[in-house]
């Protein structure tokens, strides 16, 4: 890595050179009852939190608050007095933590978890993972902006300037003047392991790729079905890109030419997300990318923007559809798996444009057939993550529901429609019994 004052004016390399430290000066920025704001996924600094976890002795009530964490940390579980964790997203590495009781979970729409941070916590540091300054001592966010670059001018930050952090393009540049300190770290970013995909996946992606219009502006959320449908658009044309996040799928089709985004309403040519998760690839495909920009999820997710996009496709999975088109995407009954995201979001905007289209996505079945995902009612405690009103088209492998605009007996009869076989004859004796057929 080349040293904090190389090749830089005088002033900016002073500057760089008086902030920088190594990872325990972190300390010196926060006291007791502190909340603290981590990056999420490859974002998170963690040679900071190390030394944070490691002094934690030096602190006192300090809250840590962070979306989907990728490393499983002793604080998280309750074996750190001085520190608890607020999770935003649950993820494997935290979801056991929720549920023993050592950790919580704030519901929000991805949207506006900066807005909900703001008012919630006292914001005293912002701890992210950064790419090396540049000549004019601005640091990169990396393969992320999220709710951490709602913050730039708005709250301290401390970064950690990974060498192998790739250098992207957007509203997510932090200025050294911005900082109020930052050390250097040397570490691979964490890659996403790749999803087995099943028969049914490739089915359900049939069904929604066909309806994809040459010339669409593509959301695809996590999952093997949302990538899958990523993976049968190569004969489409002039499609654009505005996500929330940016997965290997996208690359095939920049790289073969079908995502240029010339035919977008906003942002002509570029491809616009708030996150990139995946896999190195991935990560070098967004390094020093121009026609890739990381934007605020406050701007990426916000319904008003998403919906100046014409043919915007949204492409989301769930766990569980009832009759009235209730989506539980985040736990079944009360057993909590993640949080909303930004399919709420995603699938308000969509409907709001006047060619958009969203598409919730889900297996009829549990991988063993033995349960239904097409219920009449919610499992007991299940939260809802996208509500009747806003639901477009639910897919499954035997075809399309299109709810929008649809009676409650109309919905009932097109998902029990689209349910397996062998569960048809029970939902419609349910249905009956509840005067929706």
């Amino acid at each position: 890595m080349e040293g904090p004052t190389s090749n830089k004016p005088p002033e900016i390399g002073a500057a760089l050179a008086g902030k920088l430290g190594p990872p325990q000066a972190v300390l010196d920025h926060f006291g007791e009852g502190a909340d603290l704001i981590v990056g999420l996924g490859n974002g998170e600094p963690a040679t900071v939190l190390d030394e944070i976890e490691a002094r934690a002795d030096q602190l006192s009530g300090v809250t840590i608050h962070q979306m989907l964490s990728l490393r499983q940390r002793p604080y998280m579980y309750g074996d750190v007095a001085s520190l608890r964790h607020v999770s935003w997203f649950l993820s494997p590495a935290n979801r056991e933590a929720f549920h023993e009781g050592t950790c919580d979970l704030v519901p929000n729409n991805f949207s506006d978890v900066p807005r909900l941070m703001r008012r919630s916590t006292r914001r005293s540091l912002v701890l992210v993972a950064s790419s090396p300054p540049d000549r004019h001592g601005y640091f990169s966010l990396g393969p992320h902006a999220d709710y951490t670059a709602a913050m730039i001018g708005e709250a301290p930050f401390f970064l950690e300037a990974n060498r192998r952090m790739p250098r992207t393009s957007g509203e997510n540049q932090v200025h050294v003047s911005q900082i109020v300190g930052w050390c250097e770290a040397d570490y691979p970013l964490i890659e996403l392991p790749n999803r087995p995909t099943r028969e049914t996946d490739r089915r359900i992606a049939e069904y929604v790729g066909e309806r994809i219009p040459d010339g669409a502006t593509l959301q695809a959320g996590v999952g093997a079905i949302p990538n899958e449908v990523l993976g049968l658009l190569g004969d489409h044309a002039g499609l654009g890109v505005h996500t929330e996040l940016l997965s290997d799928g996208f690359v095939d089709l920049v790289e073969g030419g079908v995502i240029t985004g010339a035919n977008k309403v906003t942002h002509r040519n570029k491809i616009i997300t708030t996150t990139a998760l995946g896999s190195q690839r991935l990560y070098d495909f967004v390094d020093d990318n121009p026609g890739v920009e990381f934007w605020p999820v406050s701007y990426t997710n916000d319904p008003r923007n998403i919906a100046k996009e014409d043919r915007i496709v949204a492409i989301n999975a769930t766990l569980e559809v009832d009759f009235l088109g209730q989506c539980a995407s985040e736990s079944l009954g009360s057993d909590y798996y993640s949080s909303s995201g930004g399919q709420p979001d995603f699938a308000r905007g969509a409907i709001f444009a006047e060619h958009g289209q969203s598409f919730i996505v889900l297996h009829s079945t549990t991988a063993d057939e033995s349960v239904s995902r097409i219920v009449a009612q919610l499992h007991p405690g299940a939260a809802v993550t996208t509500f009747k009103n806003v639901v477009d088209c639910v897919a499954t492998e035997y075809g399309v529901a299109e709810l929008r605009g649809s009676s409650i007996r109309e919905r009932t009869r097109k998902l029990i429609g689209i349910a397996h076989p062998k569960f048809r004859s029970g939902l419609t004796h349910q249905a009956s019994e509840m005067g929706y057929m």
